[in-house]
């Protein structure tokens, strides 16, 4: 069975094709890519055939559904694709950001789900619409396609009302839905399982905090293999320090810029959004380029990986306070896979809890990165959240 997955952005697609070798969730990548500029000239597409050098093709893409065609006629491509004929697709795979409390799981797409994901667009404007144009395109040139729709927020629809609720009166939840819902969740939920494995123990069993840390980044707790908290909260605005967003920040900050400051929702949105975080703080929004210049002595980014840890810090503590303990905290995406110096700094607060740091394990980004004899354990587990689409892909395909 072949399976396409699709995450379809604003003026990009990005793609995955996988091959699913038996019934025990085993896939091999086949080909991968993106479509970028859509909409904007200079368009064109990236496409790497597994066993081929990667090809760079310039391409009008005017719309996301020219730009889906373009992605299937290169799959289909004698030479550069993977497959004899659409028909060997036996379906795609959409990752859809926000379903509000529609979903909690993945599930066919059919006439209510897209209604249900343009419903939750109000809660997710900048991702929900993209996210629907992907698969309105593959409706429009494959209408008998199977697709499938897997859910950022669908993991988190287990917490409880103590968490997801905020201090507002009830018609806000009741009428508008305004409440946490969290995201990541793909991720989150793939490397609390692989944890579980990778401790040999059932995770029904454990006590979780996962840290999904990149230019975007959510922590999560999980006890019992569900969800019953997580830093992101209506929006992916709320909860640690990233790239270009600010995080938590004091509720009334966006309004009192607003008075004083003459700015419009949109701009003020763009301020917390887009030109804050680490890039607001220190100039850069890579944390590689933010680590060089703490390793310079330079004051900015020294504070901007300070205020990193510590809000990172502060969730994985509070979390361990709700769950009354913790039995690993894992650390995946591209910072917490690839910058040990960061995992040292969050994890050296840790050491009340019985977790020791391996240094060696840490420095060498091994799986395991405590010692023998920590009570707690820290894990680094590479994420794949395109293998996650594929899996429920292929199981709802199958019954």
């Amino acid at each position: 069975m072949k399976i396409l997955v699709i995450n379809s952005g604003s003026s990009s697609i990005k793609y995955k094709l996988y091959q699913a070798k038996d019934n025990n969730h085993d896939f091999i990548l086949l080909a991968s890519g993106g479509a970028e500029r859509i909409g904007i000239s200079g368009a064109f597409i990236n496409h790497k055939k597994e066993g081929r050098e990667k090809d760079h093709i310039f391409v009008e893409l005017p719309d996301h559904k020219k730009a889906i065609h373009s992605i299937f006629e290169i799959l289909t491509d004698p030479e550069k694709g993977c497959l004899a004929g659409l028909q060997e697709l036996a379906g795609v795979g959409h990752r859809v950001v926000h379903g509000g409390e529609h979903f909690t799981k993945s599930v066919l797409v059919d006439g209510e789900v897209v209604k249900a994901v343009r419903e939750s667009s109000v809660l997710a404007p900048l991702h929900n619409p993209p996210n629907l144009m992907g698969i309105q395109a593959v409706y429009e040139l494959q209408p008998k396609m199977k697709q499938v729709a897997v859910f950022d927020t669908a993991i988190h629809q287990t917490m409880p009302p103590k968490a997801y609720l905020y201090g507002l009166p009830r018609e806000q939840y009741t009428v508008h839905k305004i409440r946490r819902y969290g995201f990541h969740g793909t991720s989150h939920g793939y490397v609390a399982r692989k944890a579980a494995k990778e401790l040999k123990r059932p995770i029904k069993k454990l006590k979780l905090i996962t840290c999904h840390l990149g230019n975007g980044g959510s922590i999560t707790a999980f006890v019992g293999g569900k969800s019953v908290d997580t830093s992101m909260g209506l929006t992916p605005l709320a909860g640690l320090l990233m790239g270009t967003r600010s995080g938590d920040l004091d509720p009334y900050i966006p309004l009192h810029i607003m008075q004083t400051q003459d700015m419009s929702v949109e701009q003020v949105s763009g301020l917390m959004n887009k030109h804050g975080g680490l890039l607001g703080l220190c100039g850069k929004r890579d944390m590689r380029d933010v680590i060089d210049g703490y390793e310079k002595g330079r004051g900015a980014c020294i504070e901007a990986v300070e205020m990193f840890v510590y809000s990172i810090q502060k969730y994985i503590g509070a979390y361990i306070a709700a769950m009354n303990g913790v039995d690993a905290i894992v650390f995946t995406a591209g910072i917490g896979e690839n910058v040990g110096l960061i995992r040292e700094k969050v994890l050296e607060n840790f050491g009340y809890i019985g977790l020791k740091l391996n240094k060696r394990s840490n420095g060498a980004n091994k799986t395991l990165i405590t010692s023998k004899n920590s009570k707690v354990k820290a894990l680094v587990i590479h994420t794949d959240e395109e293998k996650v689409i594929a899996s429920d892909t292929f199981d709802i395909l199958n019954g």
